[in-house]
């Protein structure tokens, strides 16, 4: 057998090796917190109550509502409800379960103890399970497992034959099947044939066909496209037996007869038939053309996707009635696709998934004799494209072929390959198989070849016999395969057709009738035989067949031969051919000549020239069909053989040459053909690596290939890399290399017990067994079965553990891919070949040498290295796994695996890699990231397999490198970035644990023992007794602690360092460095290997400096209690003392961290500081990252060990303390429960991760994304993609794993199915009840350091803020337990915390308990009113009094009540409840005071609920909600604090509705109650002397002074003690205000406030504040300027509303003036309240009062409701409007209301000018507005009746006044003057004035009384006119020349009109011009002497 042969077999066939590390799963890269695991491990958690999920749904809750609302209206006088009735409500209510032992005074250690056991029960193990993944893309430490190498397939499409019909049925028809791409103009697959005769019409050729093979009867057929596009067509092609005639008339009795006629045409069929048989028995060995078709694939792909049916029927026609011939479907696509170059994975072109479809074609086109070409073909499918196509006009032959097509399924049974093996073995040989059809694919295609394959197409194209003597017309071409001369020479390799046997010896082509240069379109498929020699050729002989039978005539007549040698100098001869023909048969020894050579004595047709034109295509996985390659494996193969001379092309090559020659070959491999390459990839790189390994000896000396072979293979590689850049992984690493090193590779020939060199290249002298055709096909392979090796823990101890268990094992077997007759492997003993061979058995160790080559090689050769790093170092680490393996060393000590000489090679490789990645970073960004990581992937590698000491030296040399280089670097980030990736990948080595020696032994021992370790290595682990050692050093990054844990101090140093608000430019890696330590974490949280918890505290140690970090950073972390309406975060520590406490966390090795030195030589350069000012700014980090960090900090806290910790807080300073104390205030917020509601709420907006876009800018900004992600990105085809294109804006694209991170889905869909929703809030309710019982084991710690040392009670303030804090969180009713828990041992512990220092905390406190209390969870109630009833005790023993409680129970509820919506009073009344069953039981305080005092303080508290339930009953009805409040409000007046509450919560309600005015006006009276209590109690100047100094801002305020002060003496314990009653508090409430009348518009009274507000910041000397309020004022003055007309502030529209019937209740008769806001129609408010009150008491009830008139009450209907509402402007009398000059002075501190209604004396509203009468009605309110609420009682009325006269002076006053306005407006406005002048002078309202004056000057009127209303009238009228007169002259001014005429018209008519009111101006009463007293008349006298009705 040939040795390439051999090879090549072997290559196919042989078992892979391939290493496996035993616990490799185990490192971070595969973290199962961020796989889909993780819902694995999410399973079975228990469901957290919360009381926000609880609440119950909105509608139950409205009905409740409604019903209130019907049942009562009435508010009783008092501003409580009675008292006995709400205490009968209150003792018959029921309490909540008692705390037992409650009230036993038990030691604190003891409730320590048992609080901590019932905290630490049922915890959750693992953190890292409930926090979703941080977004990252694929992590960079995962190396994808590379893809089995397997046979090439494209995209396969299932094709079944089902039948074929013609009108006519007389003789059998051939069919065959093949695709062609019409762009490429290729046939793309091979043919298939199928037979769909019925048994009767195959009967017919009985005599010709021997019995059919099974596998020629497939009528299924799989055919596989690897570029699908819209230019493949499926054609099928039909022949016929042979007859007389041409194809023409062979055809026409398909195109006459129709089936339907069957009967009429009885004869001439039967004559048809008969013919047709006498044709089968003469000629039935010949076929002729008959028909052909084509089917547009795509067409049917894409419309069978479409359709909406599980399979499509698609008709395709041809002929005119059938539609246009694309199939009348989805034509577009055609041209729309046409102009790009479809790829595999082109949308319109998918054809993996689309709906299987039943074509049935309906017409066939007949063949042209003179057109069979494929030339021909091809014009006539790009034809058929267009609409107007040529074969429409031709006549078809109509027929009915029905085929399936579907996509193929993943495993067809009964499947045979192209060389007819059965796929899957079956063993049923009766069924028709399916034949997978060869795909001849449109490009090249790179895949290494996989299996035996060799195959040779021939295809016979066209004849020309024009010129040759003789008869010779009706030409058939006989095919062979000859192995010799002899005609009996020819093999059976050629494969049968349809209905035949499997091979045959000859095959014929079909014959064109009468034709002497005929075209062939036949294919003819040969099996080559593995060894090929001189001898095998194919021969070619043409006959001439005669049709007609006559006497004599031989049926077939040879007329001509040709052949075509197989072999030509060694090689496989392929290609296109145009050989001569021979009229006689060739001479002996022919066929190892060419007939080109014109051989002696031969006659040929046509003198020798070209008339046979035959095209032979190889496709063969053993014939290169490349020289370059060819000449290689030959020279390789003579070198195995030893046999020279080598013959190669023409050139003889001898053993001395033989060294050139190789080396001259190897360097050539750089010229040959891609393709051919990759096919023989595997061979070749076997190859070259087997002259690395054992130099080959030539001529009695070793030659050394190794530089050569090096070089040969990284050009090869680059080659790859470069042309093959689709393939590549995130790494860069192209996949066919990969899963070469991973699969195939394996040490030349070491077995173990194999001394000699195996034959050939790989073989070896153990015979493996080989197992059957694997089942499956390869992409499932099932690599289990690969028996692997296997290698684990670095052996710390240098001991190894079990070997058998851990390392024992041995290369697998390889499931092979395709061909079923698995070759066995040879086991040829070596011995004799040995000798033959000449070869030395000189070994190299492959790795060795390959370091050796890598360290030494220079110039394009490195660079070519370097390029491709990844591959020559994965190939080095598998080749030393092999050999420790072969040689047995896997258990030897690390120490001595490896000589001396190899590692200074690596070590001198590692570093000058690090060396070219600091050099080079800047400027080739991609190669540099490519070798980063491969570097550090390399050393992960070696710290499985070498020593452990040697590996972290290299780590160290890369590290220094990198330093020295970073301090010079003014923007770090991407050296930075780099390093980062570097370190990431080291430490997710499956023993990153172990490798940082956490203790001497990972199971700590049962007793405390000191280390049993060396002195040497510094201890091996901490030592177990953590006391002897200083426990700073634990916490701190200090040098033991980085010398003990060395990589975990690397990773721990880069995040000090990037986190540092210092470190300028590296914001961008924050992201970055988070995820690290968060990837690693949650990797050692999932791991089993330490899920025993005092293993886990040993991880948790390598951890504990990460406390400290985190500590550095509580400036930087986002600030997630700004969601809440807590104010910010709890400044224990100012920002200012973060930077001035000197005594920071990180020491300063954090600088020598930075150098990578153990020595602190280098400070760092200037460059790398920001100056440092003490109020520096710093970056907030995001929330993500924030996020991850906390998390992080957490499972520290979680997992380390208490006493170590208690340790350390000892140690620590106070402003450390609180610092920590900060961090758990943040996590609180950070990991609140969002709660079911929001998940749903998200869900429905599609809720996209808001990404700080900052973060994002400044990462691309920073250049941290690299090339490495654009990599990953471009292997994922992402880049055209991205929504932006840009760098950064396709991340999103990128998410690998989508579905895992909170919320992201939803960009894949929109909707979460319910259970997805309630699984993420399980998740996040579990999440934030371990997070929150994690701080506050954290919290017990804390407090346990401060009574341990009895020092630092200061903190204890912030212990208690961060308690309060997360109770007032979202929380679960199992963390609630615990927490009050805690605060009731917290209180016990240090009660005068409370009661003294922290005052506010008390307060805070309380409030929280009573907001517990009212919890619907009946757990919660109880918790909550323990912890309150032991607070009031608490408070009573230290005093026997508990004001300061009772004070604080009681605003707290108050303030509760007015703000909280869903609060429920059922739930509190019941915790009430409990708090006196409480008292009543506690039997030590019985005889005290205590327990009335509970009671009081009980029903006090009662009360308040009572008025809260009105509350609710009125929620829906503003005012009277905000009348009520008032009315609660009034009723503390006597209690300033509870007062001050309901102010707030009024102010509160009020900026709810945007009622501003109103909600500062609340503060003001906030402001003006604190203010009396604070000149009570101390006398200072510049403070506001009461409620008096605020009378400027509202008269209302007068209200609030202090009633008198033998009520409340502000002394008195409990009383203003609120945070409000300061100077603070009051200077708080003012800006407040201030704020709040500005919003309102009203910037006049800001100034007021602030007038207040000066003195007291002047007093302060507190410039600041003052330059603020200066900026303040100017802003409200500039305001005041630009918005004087008042247009633009509207402040309000005032309506008076009556309410009248007895369905009103309290408001029965009463009237209000409601204040709506600006620009309110009367329609509105009317509509408002008509609907409002309608709802309550039923449409039918009510009736709105449409007039203004007096209401009289009896005539009113007793069962309905009336409201009465009128639009009202507000009333100054004459002498206020002096001082009300401005807009705001017009609508600012009102008290009266004016509103007109017109009337007559007989009761109509409206009639004639004289008997038009009017009333005016002004009401007066009790307080003015803007007041504290929208409504107010009118308390008074009075009413003013105008005559007619004294109406008509009103109009013409206002009419005057308007035309005055109108000519002196600046500037003018035309239009308006327009209209008031066209409204006075005008013709048709001539009328108006006109009438006015006839009807009441036009004679003086008798009474003397009106003689003055005359007489004014008049005058009114003289200046009516004057005015006209100016208004006229202003108009003319101001008109352009197309108005002079209008001008004109007006002038007219105001002359009529003055002409007309002249004699009636001008008629004075002689009686008012007598001669009067010298006493001027009052100028108002006539509205003395008007009829008033004064009605009170």
């Amino acid at each position: 057998m040939d040795p390439h042969v051999r090879d090549c077999v072997r290559s196919y066939t042989e078992d892979w090796a391939i290493v496996n590390r035993k616990y490799h799963k185990l490192g971070t890269g595969f973290n199962p917190n961020t796989l889909d695991k993780q819902k694995e491990r999410q399973k079975g958690l228990p469901k957290q109550i919360f009381e926000s999920d609880e609440a119950p749904d909105g509608n139950s809750y409205q009905d409740e509502q409604d019903d209130l609302k019907r049942r009562s209206m009435s508010i009783d006088d008092t501003p409580r409800g009675s008292w006995a009735c709400s205490i009968f409500d209150l003792k018959n209510s029921l309490p909540d379960a008692l705390l037992p032992n409650l009230l036993d005074r038990t030691p604190n250690e003891e409730i320590d103890h048992h609080n901590e056991d019932q905290r630490k029960s049922s915890r959750h193990k693992e953190l890292f399970a409930l926090h979703p993944a941080p977004d990252e893309e694929e992590p960079i430490e995962r190396l994808s497992i590379p893809e089995v190498p397997k046979e090439h397939f494209g995209q396969r499409l299932l094709v079944k034959c089902l039948s074929l019909k013609f009108e006519i049925e007389i003789e059998p028809i051939f069919a065959s099947l093949a695709l062609y791409d019409v762009k490429e103009k290729k046939k793309i697959s091979e043919n298939f044939y199928f037979d769909l005769n019925s048994e009767q019409m195959k009967g017919m050729l009985r005599p010709h066909v021997p019995p059919a093979a099974i596998s020629t009867l497939a009528r299924s057929a799989i055919f596989s496209i690897t570029y699908p596009s819209q230019d493949v067509f499926l054609v099928i092609k039909l022949e016929k037996v042979l007859q007389q005639g041409d194809i023409g008339e062979c055809a026409e009795p398909y195109m006459i007869f129709k089936e339907s006629d069957a009967a009429k045409n009885k004869e001439k069929l039967e004559k048809l038939k008969c013919q047709a048989e006498q044709f089968c028995q003469r000629l039935g060995k010949y076929r002729m053309p008959f028909a052909w078709t084509a089917i547009h694939l795509m067409n049917i792909v894409s419309s069978a996707g479409s359709l909406e049916r599980d399979s499509t029927e698609v008709e395709v026609g041809t002929g005119e009635r059938k539609g246009s011939w694309s199939e009348r479907r989805n034509s577009s696509i055609v041209g729309r696709r046409s102009l790009e170059r479809t790829t595999s994975g082109d949308e319109a072109c998918n054809l993996t998934s689309f709906r299987p479809a039943t074509l049935t074609v309906t017409n066939f086109f007949k063949q042209e004799g003179d057109r069979l070409s494929d030339e021909d073909l091809y014009k006539f499918l790009a034809d058929m494209r267009r609409p107007s196509s040529v074969l429409r006009r031709l006549r078809p032959i109509t027929a009915q072929l029905k085929i399936d097509i579907s996509p193929a399924p993943e495993n067809p049974h009964y499947c045979l390959t192209p060389e007819l093996l059965q796929v899957k073995l079956y063993p049923d040989s009766r069924v028709r198989p399916t034949r997978e059809i060869l795909e001849f694919p449109a490009r090249d295609v790179y895949i290494p070849n996989t299996t035996y394959r060799n195959l040779l197409y021939v295809y016979p194209q066209s004849l020309n016999f024009a010129n040759r003597q003789g008869s010779a017309r009706n030409i058939t071409v006989k095919v062979q395969f000859m192995y010799g001369e002899d005609p009996s020479n020819a093999m059976p390799v050629i494969f049968g057709k349809s209905s035949c046997p499997e091979f045959s010896k000859e095959a014929y082509t079909a014959v064109v009738y009468h034709n002497r240069s005929p075209d062939f379109h036949e294919e003819i498929k040969i099996k080559l035989p593995a060894t090929l020699t001189d001898h095998h050729h194919l021969l070619f002989t043409f006959y001439h067949v005669s049709c007609q039978q006559k006497q004599n005539t031989p049926l077939e007549t040879p007329v001509g031969y040709t052949w075509i040698p197989m072999l030509q100098n060694g090689r496989l001869k392929t290609g296109q051919f145009c050989l001569p023909v021979s009229l006689e048969k060739p001479p002996q020894a022919y066929s190892v000549l060419s007939p080109e050579v014109p051989l002696p004595g031969m006659k040929w047709v046509d003198n020798h020239k070209g008339v046979f034109n035959v095209e032979v295509v190889a496709v063969s996985s053993l014939h290169t069909q490349d020289p370059y390659l060819d000449k290689f494996f030959a020279l390789v193969h003579a070198l195995d053989e030893h046999m020279f001379p080598v013959r190669i092309g023409d050139m003889r090559i001898m053993e001395n040459n033989l060294e050139n020659e190789l080396k001259s070959s190897i360097s050539a491999l750089n010229s040959s053909q891609l393709e051919p390459v990759v096919r023989f990839l595997h061979l070749l790189l076997d190859k070259l690596i087997l002259l690395v390994v054992r130099p080959p000896v030539i001529a009695g000396q070793i030659v050394n290939l190794g530089q050569a072979s090096f070089e040969a293979m990284a050009s090869i590689i680059n080659r790859l890399h470069k042309n093959l850049d689709g393939n590549q992984d995130q790494h860069g690493r192209n996949s066919l290399l990969a899963s070469y090193i991973y699969y195939v590779f394996r040490l030349p020939n070491t077995y173990p017990n194999s001394p000699s060199p195996g034959p050939g290249g790989l073989g070896g002298s153990v015979h493996y067994a080989t197992m059957a055709r694997s089942a499956v096909r390869p992409a499932s392979l099932n690599l289990n079965r690969s028996r692997s090796l296997s290698n684990s823990n670095p052996d710390i101890s240098g001991t190894p553990t079990s070997p058998d268990d851990e390392v024992r094992s041995i290369i697998g077997s390889k499931a092979t891919d395709r061909s079923c007759n698995r070759m066995s492997s040879h086991t040829e003993t070596s011995s004799f070949l040995q000798t033959l061979t000449g070869r030395l058995p000189t070994k190299k160790l492959f790795h060795e040498e390959l370091a050796l080559q890598w360290v030494v090689c220079s110039g394009s050769v490195r660079e070519a290295a370097l390029q491709q790093a990844w591959f020559f170092f994965e190939l080095m680490v598998k080749s030393m796994v092999h050999h420790l393996y072969f040689a047995d060393k896997l258990d030897a000590p690390r120490k001595n695996r490896f000589p001396e000489r190899f590692m200074d090679d690596v070590t001198a490789l590692v570093s000058t890699i690090a060396g070219d990645i600091v050099s080079r970073f800047q400027k080739d960004t991609e190669m540099v990231e490519r070798l980063n990581t491969s570097l550090a992937f390399f050393l992960n590698d070696l710290l499985s397999i070498m020593d452990r000491g040697f590996v972290f030296a290299l780590i160290k040399t890369c590290y220094k490198q990198v330093s020295s280089k970073l301090f010079s670097l003014t923007n770090p980030s991407n050296l930075a970035s780099l390093r980062l990736d570097f370190l990431r990948i080291i430490c997710s080595h499956e023993h990153y644990v172990t490798l940082n020696l956490p203790c001497s032994l990972l199971t700590p021992p049962a007793s405390p023992s000191p280390s049993v370790s060396s002195a040497t290595s510094q201890s091996s682990g901490f030592s177990t007794n953590v006391q002897d050692q200083k426990i700073a050093n634990m916490f701190e990054l200090s040098v033991p602690f980085r010398q003990q844990h060395y990589l975990a101090g690397l990773v721990l140093t880069e995040l000090a360092v990037i986190l540092d608000p210092d470190a300028e430019g590296l914001f961008g890696l924050h992201k970055k460095v988070i995820n690290m330590v968060h990837n690693l974490l949650s990797s050692h949280d999932s791991d089993p290997r330490y899920s025993d918890p005092q293993v886990k505290a040993r991880v948790a140690m390598l951890y504990l400096p990460l406390i400290g970090v985190i500590m550095e950073t509580v400036p930087q972390l986002y600030d997630f209690t700004e969601s809440h309406n807590q104010r910010g975060r709890p400044s224990c520590v100012a920002a200012d003392d973060y930077e001035s406490e000197g005594g920071s966390m990180i020491s300063q090795t954090v600088a020598m961290a930075i150098a990578g030195t153990s020595v602190p030589q280098l400070t760092r350069p200037s460059s790398f500081l920001l100056t440092s000012s003490s109020g520096r700014q710093h970056s907030t980090f995001s929330t993500e990252s924030s996020r991850s960090l906390l998390i992080c900090l957490l499972w520290v806290l979680k997992n380390a060990d208490e006493s170590v910790l208690q340790k350390w807080f000892t140690d620590l300073s106070v402003l450390q303390l609180n610092r920590l104390l900060d961090l758990l205030y943040l996590c609180v917020s950070c990991f609140e429960y969002k709660g079911k509601k929001v998940f749903e709420r998200m869900n429905s907006l599609t809720f996209k991760k808001s990404k700080d876009m900052r973060a994002k800018l400044e990462e691309a900004i920073l250049g941290s994304i690299g090339a490495r992600q654009e990599m990953v990105r471009r292997s994922r085809g992402q880049l055209e993609r991205s929504p932006s294109g840009s760098a950064f804006g396709s991340q999103e694209n990128l998410r690998w794993r989508k579905d895992m991170t909170h919320w992201r889905q939803n960009t894949e869909k929109l909707d979460k199915s319910r259970a997805e929703i309630e699984h993420e809030a399980l998740i996040d309710g579990n999440l934030a009840t371990e997070a929150n019982l994690i701080i506050l084991d954290t919290l017990e710690i804390v407090v346990q350091t401060v009574s341990v040392t009895e020092s630092k009670e200061s903190i204890l303030g912030g212990v208690l803020k961060v308690l309060l804090h997360s109770m007032a969180c979202n929380q679960s009713a199992l963390y609630l337990q615990h927490c009050f828990a805690t605060q009731r041992a917290l209180v016990s512990k240090f009660p005068e915390l409370l009661f003294e220092e922290e005052t506010e905390q008390c307060a805070d406190l309380c409030l929280r308990l009573l907001r517990h209390c009212s919890s619907s969870i009946s757990t919660i109630r109880s918790h909550a009113s323990a912890s309150l009833y032991l607070l009031m005790r608490q408070n009573f023993e230290i005093g026997n009094n508990f004001a300061r409680v009772k004070m604080q129970v009681t605003m707290s509820l108050s303030s509760l009540v007015g703000t909280s919506q869903n609060f429920n009073e059922e739930f509190l009344r019941r915790s009430l409840k409990t708090i006196l069953t409480y008292a009543e039981e506690d039997l030590e305080l019985r005889e005290t005071t205590f327990p009335d005092q509970v009671q009081d303080l009980v029903f006090n508290l009662h009360m308040i609920l009572s008025d809260t339930v009105k509350m609710k009953e009125h929620q829906e009805d503003p005012e009277m909600l905000i009348d009520l409040m008032y009315r609660i409000a009034k009723g503390y007046q006597n209690s300033p604090d509870l007062r001050l509450t309901w102010l707030q919560n009024m102010a509160g309600k009020h900026s709810e509705r945007s009622n501003h005015a109103e909600s500062a006006q609340c503060l003001v009276h906030s402001a003006a109650l604190v203010a009396e209590y604070l000149s009570m109690l101390e006398d200072r100047k510049y403070l506001p002397v009461g409620c008096v100094t605020f009378q400027n801002i509202s008269s209302n305020v007068l209200e609030e002074s202090a009633v008198s002060d033998d009520v409340v003496s502000p002394d008195e314990e409990g009383i203003c003690s609120g945070k409000y009653f300061t100077e603070a508090g009051l200077v708080g409430l003012l800006e407040q205000a201030a704020a709040s009348f500005s919003m309102a518009g009203m910037y006049e009274a800001v100034n007021e406030v602030y007038k207040v507000l000066i003195p007291i910041h002047e007093a302060n000397r507190d410039a600041k504040k003052l330059s603020t309020i200066h900026g303040k004022l100017q802003e409200a003055f500039s305001k005041i300027v630009h918005q004087s007309t008042g247009w633009e502030r509207m402040f309000g529209t005032y309506f008076r509303v009556g309410f009248y019937g007895t369905k009103f209740g309290d408001l029965d008769e009463q009237e209000f003036v409601y204040k709506e806001p600006a620009i309110t129609k009367l329609a509105e408010i009317s509509h408002r309240l008509e609907g409002f009150y309608g709802e309550r008491f039923g449409e039918d009830v009510l009736e709105v009062i449409k007039d203004s008139n007096p209401v009289d009450k009896c005539k009113l209907d007793p069962n309905k409701a009336y409201i009465q509402i009128t639009y009202v402007e507000p009333y100054f009398d004459t002498y206020e409007m002096k001082d009300r000059i401005t807009y705001f002075d017009k609508n600012y501190n009102l008290r009266r209301f004016m509103y007109c209604t017109p009337f007559t004396l007989d009761g109509r509203a409206h009639g004639e000018l004289h008997e038009q009468f009017k009333r005016k009605t002004i009401l007066t309110t009790s307080h003015a507005f803007p007041y504290i609420k929208t409504r107010i009682n009118v308390i008074h009325k009075e009413e003013i009746i105008l005559t007619p006269i004294e109406v008509a002076i009103e109009d013409m006053q206002k009419k005057t006044q308007e035309l005055a306005f109108a000519t002196h407006q600046d500037p003018a406005d035309p239009k308006m003057l327009q209209m008031v002048l066209q409204g006075s002078v005008g013709t048709t309202v001539n009328q108006g004035p006109l009438e006015v004056a006839q009807v009441f000057l036009s004679e003086i009127p008798n009474d003397p009384k009106l003689f003055r209303h005359h007489n004014k009238l008049r005058l009114c009228f003289k200046d009516f006119t004057k005015r006209c007169e100016d208004a006229l002259r202003k108009n003319k001014s101001l008109i352009g020349p197309d108005q002079k005429e209008y001008q004109r018209e007006l002038e007219r008519n105001y002359h009529r009109l003055k002409e007309a009111l002249q004699p009636l101006i001008n008629r004075k009463i002689p009686q008012l011009y007598k001669a009067v007293l010298p006493v001027a008349c009052h100028r108002d006298s006539f509205s003395r002497m008007s009829l008033r009705k004064m009605d009170i």
